[in-house]
């Protein structure tokens, strides 16, 4: 009866690991939490997003938004003696609604989405532009040419080391994930990377690109599992088709948004914006309006703030 009763706990507990492995992910490991970027120079009390960190990690290149987005504005910090500095405009910038900075490996091209006219262009959508930089600052912008813009709204880009781009689209009806192959200099067919990672009930607004193309970082609504918004995926490249896209796990997503991903050019850190505050923190009553008018003044009021964590971590507990 004794071996039997202690099969029945070693079934019992095999069940109950198997079920907690069906969940969401791990849960998050110690020093495995999200820091914060900047705190109340770059991460304020303002809705920011994005944060595309230079090679060198001297500068970073970010959204500030005004709720509800009638607004972005793309701006720039230096890093001076550890310290992140006041923000300033980027100097094509603050006139429209530019959004998801993203920078090449390199940190010689600064790709963006904007709703700036364009010539030619039928109606008021999104397209992605390219700032070079050079010896005097950043050159002005322009359009991608070929098949990147050529239909719908285009919200965000990233590119791998030989020149491949990703980026999202509403060409199809939901934003969905594309790549463009640079070949001969020129950026080819836009390729739908198939029903793994489009799907007619997810909506894909972000998808960041491994500098080799090994991974893809996914900002989706409506992918399941999920906790409840907006959560980061990881898609896995192997051997030429992408793996079905794996929640992050509970130490990055949470019920509140968590979006906008990019890596730092040693491939360290995963920088994501999260809107992690008043609105997802669990309460045991209510708020008075004292307390509600003091948090939501502050940097935790539910509006997005940038963070970073541990690649590794998030490696080791999403590969495959």
């Amino acid at each position: 009866m004794m071996r039997a009763s202690v099969v029945a706990i070693l079934l019992l507990t095999a069940m109950l690991g198997a079920a907690g492995a069906m969940r969401h992910a791990s849960a998050p490991e110690e020093n495995a939490q999200p820091e914060m970027i900047g705190e109340g120079v770059i991460s304020t009390a303002k809705d920011e997003f994005g944060g595309s960190i230079s090679p060198d990690g001297k500068e970073i290149y970010f959204d500030v938004t005004v709720a509800p987005h009638y607004l972005y504005t793309m701006c720039v910090s230096h890093l001076v003696n550890g310290t992140w500095q006041k923000p300033e405009v980027l100097p094509f910038s603050g006139q429209y609604r530019d959004s998801d900075p993203v920078l090449s490996p390199d940190g010689k091209t600064l790709l963006f989405a904007s709703d700036r006219p364009l010539a030619g262009a039928k109606g008021k959508s999104f397209y992605i532009w390219a700032a070079e930089k050079t010896a005097n600052g950043w050159s002005e912008p322009k359009a991608l040419e070929g098949s990147v813009n050529a239909e719908g709204s285009q919200v965000f880009a990233s590119v791998a080391s030989n020149g491949n781009l990703y980026f999202t689209s509403d060409r199809k009806g939901e934003f969905d994930i594309f790549r463009s192959r640079l070949v001969n200099g020129k950026y080819g067919e836009a390729e739908d990377l198939g029903p793994k990672i489009n799907a007619p009930t997810i909506s894909s607004l972000e998808a960041l690109v491994a500098p080799d193309e090994s991974y893809l970082l996914i900002g989706s609504f409506g992918r399941q599992p999920g906790y409840g918004n907006s959560d980061l995926f990881i898609s896995y490249n192997e051997n030429g088709s992408w793996s079905t896209p794996k929640n992050l796990g509970p130490a990055i997503n949470t019920v509140a948004r968590e979006y906008s991903p990019r890596l730092t050019a040693d491939g360290k850190w995963l920088i994501f914006t999260s809107e992690r505050g008043m609105t997802s923190e669990k309460r045991e009553k209510a708020f008075s309006y004292q307390e509600f008018t003091e948090k939501s003044r502050g940097i935790f009021n539910g509006l997005g703030n940038i963070y970073r964590i541990r690649m590794d971590y998030v490696l080791k507990s999403t590969r495959p």
